[in-house]
């Protein structure tokens, strides 16, 4: 509300079309105020003649999900669900009494779901099944031709035994048996792709696509295969990196590793591996990223104090500067420095000209580049928004509004993505 331009009006025209009689005149100047009974109507908004009312939009904390379960007794130990966690909240652990197995890190889990989609044997669920079957009457399906995929109703269903999303169509569908009839799953469905049924339909409905489901299940074990490699190309992936991080000294080099992985590789898989088999993985392995302040040069200026966007540099004695774990990467400390004291370096697997690289630079200048966003394989789950240092990303009617000026390429927003629909291309790269 600007105070300045509502003074102005002497009408007062929002009091009169707030369905909700949520706008209030406030002695003894008789502002304008706007209480919590406001529903987002914008009716005020647009009755108002000196455009003195402005919607903000304040996005909510993501719906939180119970902390994924994994069933020892279907788990394959495979690996895939470590391989797609982008907040690393799985891995795998073993003891002297018990096999290696993965290990979900409540603190780090977003409770995205990406795990339990990838699990090739459905060894990971959400909570306990609440089951409530009701006999008869009317009841909940989704139409497929309707639905986006966009998995708003599996994100919000108490009964999670009742929503399942198919692996052929990559859709939800209802099981009857279990749907509780409770509506929020209708409610929230941005394209109205569930309504109500007979139950002798809807049943018919489940039936064939869970046929379709068990019919998909022979084509298991050649997932099963390409999960494990996985996991193991990432295991290779990180032994090479740590053995080259040993032998090196320099501030920068660039090493063809093509044919190490794809000795290493060959022993895992069958036959000859080609490399655009391996780049989607190769491209997703986080770099080793490191930052540190040379305390002999320093003079503690505070100009870094002063540039960086995410306030995680400090003034702190002995040493003139103290960096924080939330930084960035972003390189903008770096520039603004005026004796070189601040160094920050990548180590990173690349893919150029069909050979893969290993590659270790330093960041001498503030990284530049472009967010780009897939809005058909986001999920609008909001991590991304909520990760983003500079509130750069914002989410408007399911869809990842990005801010390229105000973008720092720092890179968090592709990290932390579960489903991959980010990716910051740098210049230059």
């Amino acid at each position: 509300m600007d105070d300045k331009k509502c003074k102005e009006c002497k009408d007062r025209p929002c009091l009169k079309v707030c369905p909700v009689d949520a706008i209030h005149e406030i002695p003894p100047d008789n502002h304008i105020e706007i209480d919590e009974k406001c529903i987002g109507c914008i009716l005020c908004r647009e009755a108002c003649p000196y455009d003195a009312i402005k919607m903000k939009t304040i996005l909510s904390e993501p719906i939180r999900e119970p902390i994924p379960t994994i069933n020892p007794k279907l788990c394959l130990n495979c690996g895939a669900c470590v391989a797609t966690c982008k907040t690393g909240a799985i891995e795998l652990v073993a003891s002297g009494k018990e096999e290696i197995h993965p290990v979900i890190d409540e603190e780090k889990c977003v409770r995205c779901g990406y795990c339990a989609r990838s699990c090739p044997s459905e060894a990971i669920k959400y909570g306990e099944i609440l089951p409530r079957a009701v006999a008869t009457g009317k009841a909940l399906v989704i139409d497929p031709k309707q639905c986006i995929g966009c998995m708003t109703c599996t994100r919000v269903c108490p009964s999670k035994g009742a929503i399942k999303v198919g692996k052929v169509s990559k859709l939800p569908y209802i099981d009857p048996a279990y749907c509780a009839r409770c509506e929020k799953c209708m409610d929230v469905c941005p394209s109205t792709a569930i309504k109500y049924t007979t139950r002798t339909a809807a049943s018919r409905k489940f039936n064939r696509i869970h046929t379709t489901e068990i019919v998909s299940e022979v084509l298991e074990k050649e997932t099963e295969k390409i999960a494990e490699a996985t996991s193991k190309i990432n295991s290779i992936l990180e032994d090479i990196a740590n053995n080259i991080i040993k032998e090196h000294d320099e501030k920068e080099f660039e090493i063809d590793v093509t044919d190490q992985i794809k000795e290493e590789i060959k022993e895992i898989m069958d036959g000859e591996i080609e490399i655009d088999e391996i780049v989607e993985i190769i491209e997703k392995t986080k770099p080793h990223r490191e930052i540190k302040s040379l305390e002999e040069k320093c003079v503690g200026c505070g100009a870094c104090v002063d540039e960086c966007p995410v306030k995680c540099i400090e003034l702190e004695m002995p040493a003139p500067i103290s960096i924080g774990e939330e930084c960035v990467y972003c390189g903008k400390c770096v520039q603004v420095c005026p004796v070189k004291a601040i160094k920050i370096r990548e180590e990173f697997f690349t893919v150029k000209d069909d050979k893969i690289l290993f590659k270790r630079r330093e960041i001498k200048e503030p990284k530049s580049g472009k967010v780009i966003h897939d809005d058909m394989i986001c999920q609008a789950c909001g991590i991304c928004v909520n990760k983003c240092p500079v509130n750069a990303l914002s989410l408007k009617d399911d869809k990842i509004i990005i801010d390229q000026e105000t973008c720092i390429s720092c890179g968090e927003c592709e990290n932390i993505c579960p489903v991959n629909a980010i990716k910051l291309i740098e210049n230059g790269a």
